[in-house]
């Protein structure tokens, strides 16, 4: 990092496991924006035009505190295989320019420099006021951007045999799916996003099908893929009113119904469907039990929901495609899910144990998330139910403590089990105080490799600490 004259410069290099040109096609596929836009500093697309050639342009909705701000930014110096740039035209500073270089090794290999010169609005005033604090959130950025690029490539190296592939994709706007699909796209492969929206490449009819008009449809849309994935379904994150339990079952029962109808209507199918599940499916209070793919269901709401949506795959299975149940834990992200929620009052000193903080948390890194449901994709021997959790699951109290200590922030306000059931009625009980804990021994069996296994680690790499 140096400042000359008012402008600002931070950079960073890393090496990397392929060629640079294998490394700039990464940076110029679709998705590669999203791909390097962390939870922890997000940013939203409002326009594009273009990719990365001299004259594209993209418009961006950036959070600065409370408001939020609008970034304009022009590319620039596009040298195919080593370099591109992208100057703003529009924003929050009063000059910036981000340099991308891709410098060839003898070996084969690379080496990613990024470097960003900047200077801040109403000088001198505003390097005084925030200066340290842009340095330190772009060497932040750099420094999980590179990590992130590196862990992408060598995920997609560990495959390449297979080639590119065609991957339908439901609930592709989500959570998870707005995760997934960035990965799959900057590795090469084509995605076509299933659902009911205008961005979806093939739309879906949920509604009751009695003649099987959807079911063909869904199949001729279809045409072509090499495998699927099915993430869509209702949020269980509200209360459990009698309307929303039955829009919890119904969206997965259906939707995946419907699917695997559909994939087993058409002539030519795809190799694999890996289908939403969760672990939900064991039951929400099995205290300190040790729980695997082999462990019997439970008997509460969750656990019917769950075997009634891997239930509705059955056609699928009967066909021949092979079917992977991803019974997911609690995915960390703060773009989202629980992390999300409790990263704001973590950070304001206001975050702490819920309940009794006995109960067991299964969960896993988002990104290595990403990395499971590409393994299993790409892998022919694993079918049926997978626990996507990471090994070392903890209690709630280890977990609040840890987050506390990744934040440096105390965790002394803890939430009594009566408020959760105040506020969430059934809910609380089913999430929030459920006690699961689970190991991932399909994936362990299968050679998957967590990056982030202990949950420091993923909390410093999704929190960008």
């Amino acid at each position: 990092m140096t400042t000359i004259g008012g402008e600002t410069t931070v950079s960073r290099r890393s090496p990397m496991p392929v060629s640079a040109e294998a490394l700039f096609a990464w940076h110029e596929r679709p998705g590669a924006f999203e791909r390097l836009t962390p939870g922890f500093q997000p940013a939203r697309v409002l326009a594009r035009s273009g990719g990365i050639t001299d004259g594209s342009r993209v418009t961006l909705a950036v959070p600065v505190g409370p408001a939020t701000t609008t970034w304009e930014m022009e590319h620039v110096g596009y040298r195919r295989g080593l370099e591109f740039r992208d100057v703003q035209r529009r924003g929050p500073f009063a000059a910036w320019e981000h340099v991308h270089r891709m410098e060839p090794q003898t070996d084969g290999t690379s080496v990613l420099e990024d470097t960003i010169r900047y200077a801040l609005p109403l000088p001198p005033f505003g390097a005084l006021v925030a200066d340290a604090f842009t340095r330190a959130s772009l060497e932040r950025l750099l420094a999980w951007r590179h990590a992130l690029t590196r862990m992408d490539l060598e995920r997609h190296a560990a495959f390449a045999s297979r080639g590119a592939r065609r991957i339908a994709v439901t609930g592709a706007g989500g959570f998870l799916g707005g995760a997934l699909v960035p990965f799959l796209t900057t590795g090469g492969h084509a995605v076509v996003r299933v659902g009911r929206g205008p961005a979806s490449d093939v739309r879906w009819d949920l509604t009751r099908d009695p003649d099987g008009t959807a079911v063909r449809a869904l199949a001729r849309g279809l045409a072509g893929v090499d495998a699927v994935v099915h993430l869509a379904g209702s949020t269980i994150a509200e209360r459990w009113t009698p309307t929303a339990r039955a829009a919890i079952l119904e969206s997965r029962v259906r939707s995946t119904r419907l699917l695997a109808e559909g994939l087993a209507a058409m002539p030519v199918k795809p190799e694999v469907l890996v289908c939403g599940s969760a672990i939900g499916v064991y039951g929400a209070q099995r205290g300190d039990t040790w729980l695997d793919e082999s462990s019997a269901a439970g008997d509460d709401f969750l656990a019917d929901v769950g075997q009634a949506w891997e239930a509705a795959a059955r056609p699928a299975v009967e066909a021949g495609i092979r079917v992977v149940f991803a019974r997911t834990g609690i995915v960390l992200n703060p773009a989202g899910g629980a992390l999300g929620k409790m990263v704001t009052p973590f950070r304001l000193g206001a975050g702490g144990r819920l309940g009794s903080g006995t109960q067991w948390m299964s969960w896993i890194a988002r990104e290595d998330w990403v990395g499971a449901v590409h393994h299993v994709l790409q892998s022919p021997a694993v079918r049926g139910p997978v626990n996507l959790v990471a090994p070392e699951p903890v209690t709630n109290a280890t977990f609040t403590a840890t987050l506390a200590r990744v934040l440096d922030r105390p965790a002394l306000v803890p939430v009594p089990a009566a408020a959760l059931r105040l506020l969430f009625g059934a809910m609380a009980d089913g999430t929030v105080l459920a006690s699961q804990r689970v190991r991932p021994a399909a994936l362990a069996g299968s050679g998957f490799a967590f990056r982030f296994p202990s949950l420091a680690s993923a909390l410093r790499f999704e929190l960008g600490r």
